[in-house]
């Protein structure tokens, strides 16, 4: 193999690669990032059994050939080496990279080592929308997500299709997010409804390599799925199982709307978080005029505080207490400059969404008071 490429463009290769290649006892050759070249493509390919990616990085192939590379020590390289031009050629086992002042020459793995990356079988129907809407969903429904060990069924995303929606949810047990996206937003040559369990490290990876420009096509199988654009492809296996239903705990009317300024919320909370280091509780409470709302906390050992918020309010609940950093998650996930937080009393379920956008809710569960 002999290559031409620029610094920069291997760098981003190996930027979306080389986090997937770890350490593995039982695998070693998964710590190497598979580096190659065919019809006139350079390809990065990195993997970790559950996850792999293929990153296409432009340059000029003098030379076919591949190999397996550490991608620790070539990450470094890249990130440091002087100049932009880079020539990388392959001799035997050892990979050598050369610029007009420095080279290097790594000790590098036979291709046919290096794990084969299962194809999808079904590459004729796929999904297709904008990146960025794709991007945006993941984040805003990650929101309410984290790896549980005492729950592993929700350690996911749930994505449900059918012909005229693709709707997204994710849950801790504390909080849920849905999001919704319409038939406008997404072309398909699929007809028949489908839903899998996309892990949330996946999901993670795919939030960073996921652009603002371009489109992505999903194709999926039965226990794996393919995230497909112009320069990359990403393979996750799926989870088994079901997604909890929770259309049960959908708030279908609040004791009390309250809509307020998004980033004046989020401030208030992290003044409040100051005073709850150690619960991360703070009391939302409507004030008796209905023209603000009062954000509080305290702690013995450091003190308390209360932040008087303005807000437009209809209804009438009972103080209510709340995990600071869940709540300040939803309203950060929000598109929008106002928040309406809808309330219940008898620790109901509260939720917070736009109040121009249905497309997308965040509930979130207030802590329980004996």
């Amino acid at each position: 193999m002999k290559i031409v490429v620029i610094k920069n463009n291997l760098k981003n290769g190996l930027s979306a690669a080389g986090r997937i290649a770890g350490e593995n006892l039982q695998l070693p050759i998964l710590k190497n990032v598979l580096l190659e070249t065919f019809e006139n493509k350079i390809v990065l390919t990195a993997t970790n059994l559950e996850i792999a990616i293929k990153f296409t990085v432009s340059g000029k192939v003098i030379e076919n050939g591949s190999m397996a590379v550490p991608a620790w020590i070539l990450s470094n390289i890249i990130s440091n080496i002087p100049g932009e031009r880079l020539n990388v050629e392959s001799k035997k086992s050892v990979v050598e990279i050369k610029t007009d002042n420095y080279q290097a020459a790594i000790n590098s793995s036979p291709s046919d080592e290096f794990p084969l990356i299962p194809k999808i079988k079904n590459n004729e129907n796929y999904l297709e929308l904008e990146s960025i809407a794709l991007k945006d969903a993941f984040s805003q429904v990650a929101a309410a997500s984290q790896l549980s060990e005492l729950r592993p069924e929700l350690n996911c995303i749930f994505m449900e299709y059918s012909i005229d929606n693709l709707r997204m949810a994710a849950t801790d047990s504390s909080r849920l997010a849905e999001k919704n996206l319409n038939s406008s937003q997404f072309s398909s040559t699929i007809s028949e409804p489908f839903n899998f369990l996309l892990p949330i490290p996946s999901s993670h990876e795919l939030l960073r390599i996921l652009g603002d420009e371009g489109r992505v096509r999903i194709y999926r199988d039965e226990n794996q799925v393919l995230f497909k654009t112009e320069q990359w492809e990403f393979f996750s296996r799926l989870m088994e199982g079901s997604f909890p239903d929770y259309k049960q705990i959908v708030p279908k009317k609040y004791a009390a709307e309250i809509t307020v300024s998004r980033e004046e919320f989020i401030n208030s909370l992290k003044l409040s978080g100051i005073f709850s280091v150690k619960s991360n509780e703070i009391k939302v409470k409507i004030l008796e005029n209905k023209k603000a709302i009062e954000i509080s906390s305290s702690d013995q050992s450091v003190g308390d505080n209360s932040y008087l918020l303005p807000a437009k309010i209809e209804g009438s609940a009972k103080e209510i207490c709340f995990n600071w950093k869940y709540l300040n998650d939803g309203l950060k996930a929000l598109k929008s400059e106002e928040a309406l937080f809808g309330v219940n009393d008898d620790n109901k379920p509260s939720v917070v969404k736009s109040p121009k956008d249905a497309s997308y809710f965040y509930i979130v569960m207030p802590i329980l008071k004996a």
